[in-house]
């Protein structure tokens, strides 16, 4: 089964909202360091979902890439007092740009991204390695032992003489 740019694009706002509901749900029963340091992470969980939505055919290491340096980019405006005054105003926007920097912050982004960029390695390269949908377990995915979608399957005397 191929995942698509469309299914990317399906999937992904779902993602988001399942970290977002995570992240309430610590909010509403935590009051202490994991409320913080997970609401960061989650945050930048967040963040990889949308970079993913704008460009689903990113790569995985680009795409936590540009999450991580998106919030690093975020996180270090704070030190300009904007992102405060605008929080002052609205609570979307205290949730999306936070109110004053945190260095700790700067390490915990990475750590939100991390696992869902493993994640998108390993399904990347479990389909790559998938045999076409119905075909016997240990066939490539040109239906020959240990073969590759990069090279066109043997024929005749070619199969045969392998």
């Amino acid at each position: 089964m191929s995942i698509t740019p469309r299914t990317v694009r399906l999937l992904t706002p779902l993602a988001a909202a399942l970290f977002l509901g995570v992240a309430l749900a610590i909010r509403a029963v935590d009051d202490g360091p994991l409320r913080q340091h997970s609401g960061t992470a989650l945050y930048a969980s967040m963040v990889w979902a949308g970079v993913l939505f704008v460009r689903p055919r990113l790569a995985p290491l680009p795409a936590g890439l540009v999450a991580v340096v998106f919030c690093w980019l975020v996180e270090c405006a704070q030190l300009t007092g904007i992102p405060a005054e605008l929080s002052a105003r609205s609570v979307a926007a205290r949730l999306a740009l936070g109110v004053q920097f945190d260095p700790v912050d700067l390490a915990w982004y990475p750590a939100g991204v991390a696992p869902l960029v493993a994640l998108h390695l390993a399904v990347r390269r479990r389909r790559r390695t998938a045999g076409p949908v119905g075909a016997p377990i240990g066939l490539g995915g040109d239906g020959r032992v240990g073969g590759s979608r990069d090279q066109p399957p043997r024929t005749g005397h070619q199969a045969q003489g392998a």
